[in-house]
């Protein structure tokens, strides 16, 4: 069983909880785990969660969730759970769309809404390493009150000359509100001779898109990875 140590708002409909996990093994960045709530009558429901937090050693873990008005187990999370409760959890999980601080090639990391979460973690796990690998993250969000860890990603692109982000903004928000095109990859990511570690994470048909547009734009198919959730 975890323990909540603290509960951490990200926007007005989604939630950093800061779980304290005995015996947790580590986890590499972009690893997600799963959250079983089980009712008093026995009906239990699971859902996955990716982990915002990279890992040094020891420490608490971190997942940030997004209230979806209709689930069974993203409510109780982010509207009911408070510090010191305790809530079953099983993991690290995944190998595949996970980023390892040895692999030397510039990292292109492309969000869409709640997609940021295994990213940050990515993000967070080469700023603490002091990791040498150029990173540019362009982030599709709604409006600016949409984007998670915004002060922490402008913190960090201040303090870090090796890190871009490039925020994209749908409905309203600076500059024009536009969904990511051709033009916005090929202007914010890395050419393809550059041979970039490309990691894409958000909505089915987000990702889609924009792993179309990387292969069309001359990206090595094996090196774009993706992970997607919901429709």
């Amino acid at each position: 069983m975890a323990t909540v140590s603290a509960v951490r708002a990200e926007t007005a409909t989604a939630r950093t909880l800061v779980l304290d996990i005995p015996g947790w093994p580590g986890h590499l960045p972009g690893q997600h785990l799963d959250v079983k709530l089980t009712a008093e009558d026995g009906y239990s429901a699971q859902r996955s969660y990716s982990i915002a937090s990279d890992w040094p050693g020891e420490g608490p873990v971190e997942v940030t969730v997004q209230r979806l008005e209709d689930g069974e187990v993203s409510p109780y999370l982010t509207d009911v759970v408070e510090a010191g409760d305790q809530i079953e959890v099983r993991g690290p999980i995944g190998g595949w769309f996970v980023w390892r601080s040895a692999q030397p090639a510039p990292v292109l990391l492309v969000a869409g809404g709640s997609g940021i979460v295994p990213l940050m973690a990515m993000i967070r796990d080469r700023g603490r390493r002091r990791g040498r690998q150029p990173f540019r993250l362009i982030y599709s969000v709604r409006t600016p009150a949409d984007g998670y860890y915004a002060d922490e990603l402008r913190r960090r692109v201040r303090d870090d000359p090796g890190l871009d982000v490039h925020f994209v903004h749908t409905r309203s928000g600076p500059g024009p509100n536009r969904r990511i095109d051709v033009a916005t990859v090929n202007t914010y990511g890395w050419p393809p001779d550059f041979a970039p570690d490309v990691f894409v994470c958000g909505p089915t048909a987000f990702v889609e898109t924009v792993a179309d547009i990387l292969v069309a734009l001359g990206h090595d198919p094996k090196k774009v990875r993706t992970e997607r959730f919901g429709g």
